[in-house]
């Protein structure tokens, strides 16, 4: 009998040969507007992020949906509050909340920049979806954003049933908000050790925030992000900091000694032509190596950012909502 693995990977999930032609077409159209259109850190991210709303960069104008509402929440800093933008579902009665994490590497977009795909998981999640409005590099670096999420989080344990009807269950979000939910995520384990959530949606997360892993610098389409992009993300989170500081697992999870951790269920999704691909790919795994269950899930020739496209634009695009829905929905008790 032939010797097998102990891990096995489906090769045509990452195969470019598979790559459907309405996929191909999308990036295509991707890599130019990228190429044509200014990055943030040549005009600054103060401005970006102007141009940004005012739908003057390659990416749409952000819509923005009557149902939301803003608020605020205190935090650790005497005199300063964070915002957020909540959803409530459709039915009206709230089953859990969500606590959404915003993309946009660490310096750019809000909470404010994603309605639909915010209402979107509320009706379909049938839960509130909270999306923190943390504080953005380079004029707040790091630990100043991530600490507005964890101070979301614990008072959304502590709030969440008399604010909001419900309590928290979940956590997530998109590249940048990937990363710091699973930091959300190990904090919470230390600080707030009764509390568990019930799952974690880790989209496209970058977990090694130290020198990346290989695909960053492989990956060689200049398809939304980059090695360039995403190196001054870092400088500008980051400043003045080693390689060496970077692995530390407050600021890389990917560093994180997770041995004998009980950790939540967690959906890791990424498309194969994201430069974090490995990011995705190692850390699920090394949270299945360690006893805890991780769902996996790679789409074919999907970009970076893939999800928060609109339904129907590539087959990614649905196909990453329903898997998300069905993580979230199964795990809600009855």
């Amino acid at each position: 009998m032939p010797l097998t693995s102990d891990i096995n990977v489906d090769a045509t999930k990452f195969d470019r040969k598979s790559i459907d032609k309405k996929t191909t077409e999308f990036n295509e159209k991707l890599i130019k507007i990228w190429k044509d259109g200014p990055r943030w850190y040549e005009v600054g991210a103060a401005e970006y992020r102007k141009l940004r709303w005012e739908g003057k960069t390659p990416l749409p104008k952000p819509v923005v949906l009557p149902e939301g509402v803003n608020g605020t929440i205190p935090s650790r800093d005497a005199g300063r509050e964070i915002t957020y933008r909540v959803f409530q579902p459709a039915s009206g009665k709230p089953k859990g909340i969500h606590l959404h994490i915003h993309g946009g590497g660490w310096v750019l977009q809000s909470e404010a920049y994603q309605d639909p795909y915010l209402k979107y998981m509320a009706d379909h999640f049938d839960c509130t979806v909270f999306s923190v409005g943390y504080r953005l590099a380079p004029e707040d670096p790091w630990p100043a954003g991530a600490h507005d999420c964890y101070d979301a989080a614990e008072w959304l344990i502590e709030n969440g049933k008399e604010k909001f009807g419900a309590e928290l269950m979940f956590t997530g979000g998109e590249s940048a908000g990937g990363h710091l939910a699973a930091l959300v995520a190990f904090h919470l384990y230390e600080k707030v050790p009764t509390f568990a959530f019930k799952g974690l949606l880790l989209h496209f997360g970058c977990f090694d925030m130290s020198g990346f892993l290989p695909m960053v610098e492989h990956h060689e389409l200049a398809l939304v992000i980059d090695y360039d992009v995403m190196s001054k993300y870092i400088e500008a989170l980051l400043p003045n900091t080693t390689i060496e500081q970077r692995r530390h697992p407050s600021i890389s999870p990917f560093f994180k000694d997770i041995r004998g951790m009980k950790l939540p269920p967690a959906l890791f999704t990424c498309g194969s032509e994201d430069p974090l691909l490995d990011d995705t790919v190692f850390m699920g795994a090394k949270w299945q190596a360690w006893g805890n269950e991780a769902i996996i899930k790679i789409y074919n020739g999907a970009p970076h950012g893939y999800i928060g496209n609109a339904p129907g634009t590539i087959d990614a695009v649905q196909q990453g909502l329903d898997d998300t829905v069905a993580f979230v929905v199964e795990r809600i008790p009855a």
